[in-house]
């Protein structure tokens, strides 16, 4: 399958087409960072190409082709860079059975030769999950019938792997964090003190900032701060639609790049990896398979270009 359609800029490139077939193409040992969620495999089914990785027959057959993408990502990545993978659990039979969807993701980077360097857990909110997902688990009344049937919200996890080698290029962060991506803010006091500190030992900002960046558990990520993402539906019955935080995206590109380096996003859904790479001074190259997304894709880049400009113009 061809590129069905396509938009270069300097600061970005998306395609509309099949990733198993684009990254070929690219340049190996280029990109410095990479951040994504796969198709949940057996789960949702986003298109019915028989190149999207969700209409694979089953979970065995999703990671035969999952393992291709992985291989062109290691090939691309530069030595030494890091990929952040999110996924969660897999349901099966409705909430009374999972699958260790992160555990398989680990074991395949591992066998490509990645390192598993972290994992980070989300944390969701058990009532608004129970209200979402109606999953019988987690309703309050399943505890009065029989709790040895009551489930857990599972958080999302954010896997990260770094590519055997040497990295050249530190990714470097001379005077220490001075933005923080969340809900619960450094205090006010604490932000005008130090936002122009220098020195990063006695950097007060940047440690809170860090302390809550490399805790195992994310549990202030807004979940409802991502793109639009609506108008990309096909259907109603496309209510699985859910894309990347920004927060996170936020958080994986500070942390493991530098300003005017490139992320890679494989199946970059209504764009919201490309955005955080623009919001945050990098460069973003995502592929999309569904029309429909890379259309919503084109929109939302175009606001954030819009809003970047505006934030120039009057600072």
């Amino acid at each position: 399958m061809d590129v069905i359609d396509q938009k270069i800029t300097d600061e970005y490139a998306i395609y509309n087409g099949d990733c198993g077939e684009i990254l070929p193409k690219m340049e190996p040992n280029k990109i410095h960072f990479s951040i994504y969620s796969p198709p949940f495999s057996d789960l949702y089914n986003y298109t019915s190409s028989s190149s999207d990785l969700s209409n694979c027959k089953d979970y065995n057959q999703f990671f035969e082709h999952y393992e291709y993408i992985v291989k062109e990502i290691y090939r691309v990545t530069m030595p030494g860079r890091l990929t952040a993978v999110h996924c969660m659990d897999v349901p099966l039979k409705g909430d009374k059975e999972f699958i260790d969807f992160p555990g398989d993701i680990i074991r395949l980077h591992e066998k490509i030769g990645f390192y598993y360097v972290g994992r980070r857990s989300i944390w969701k909110e058990p009532l608004r999950m129970a209200i979402r997902t109606r999953a019988k688990g987690l309703m309050h009344r399943q505890i009065t019938k029989d709790s040895s049937l009551c489930n857990v919200a599972g958080a999302d996890v954010l896997l990260t792997f770094r590519k055997n080698g040497k990295n050249e290029i530190p990714v470097e962060h001379p005077t220490g964090f001075k933005t923080y991506a969340g809900e619960n803010q450094p205090p006010e006091k604490l932000k005008q003190q130090y936002k122009d500190w220098k020195d990063p030992k006695t950097n007060k900002l940047s440690h809170y900032i860090w302390q809550r960046y490399a805790s195992s558990v994310w549990m202030d990520i807004r979940i409802n701060h991502v793109l639009e993402y609506r108008a990309a539906r096909d259907s109603e019955e496309e209510k699985h639609v859910c894309p990347l935080q920004l927060d996170v995206i936020e958080r994986g590109v500070v942390l493991w790049t530098n300003r005017g380096e490139t992320v890679l996003t494989p199946f970059m859904g209504v764009g919201s990896e490309v955005c955080g790479a623009l919001l945050n001074d990098r460069k973003g190259i995502g592929i999309e398979l569904k029309p429909s997304y890379y259309r919503q894709a084109i929109k939302n880049i175009k606001r954030i270009e819009s809003e970047k400009s505006q934030r120039v113009l009057f600072d």
